[in-house]
């Protein structure tokens, strides 16, 4: 697998589509992180840590409002073949601030708008709405 965390958004999209209220990925810090990010801004319930064979996973509850899944569009922006850096004047408003986006920084994975109170920049991983 090359990208790790792609997968992972994937994995919650598709799992959207069908309806499912938990999806299931394999462990890493950076997934952690970026769950961490989604659980405090409301777009997922939350996750645990799950060790039931040899590799542990993360079992993702995922949010529901009205029957329609809370996350619209999940789209991954930095990807291995081209990583997306940006300053902390440049990192983008997702939909004029409704949405947000994932931002890897010095100072750990957190949303767009912490960046910007923090004044740091980094690298760009995902954009939710």
């Amino acid at each position: 697998m090359n990208d790790p965390l792609g997968d992972m958004l994937t994995r919650i999209r598709n799992a959207q589509m069908r309806g499912k209220s938990t999806v299931r990925t394999p462990a890493s810090k950076v997934r952690a992180w970026v769950l961490d990010v989604l659980a405090s801004e409301g777009y997922i319930r939350g996750y645990e840590r799950i060790k039931d064979g040899a590799f542990p996973e993360l079992e993702i509850s995922l949010k529901y409002f009205e029957g329609q899944p809370v996350i619209r569009e999940l789209q991954r922006v930095s990807k291995p073949g081209r990583r997306v850096y940006m300053s902390v004047k440049d990192i983008p408003s997702v939909r004029q601030g409704l949405g947000v986006s994932i931002v890897s920084t010095s100072k750990g994975v957190m949303s767009d708008h912490s960046a910007r109170s923090e004044n740091v920049g980094g690298e760009v991983l995902c954009t939710i709405f």
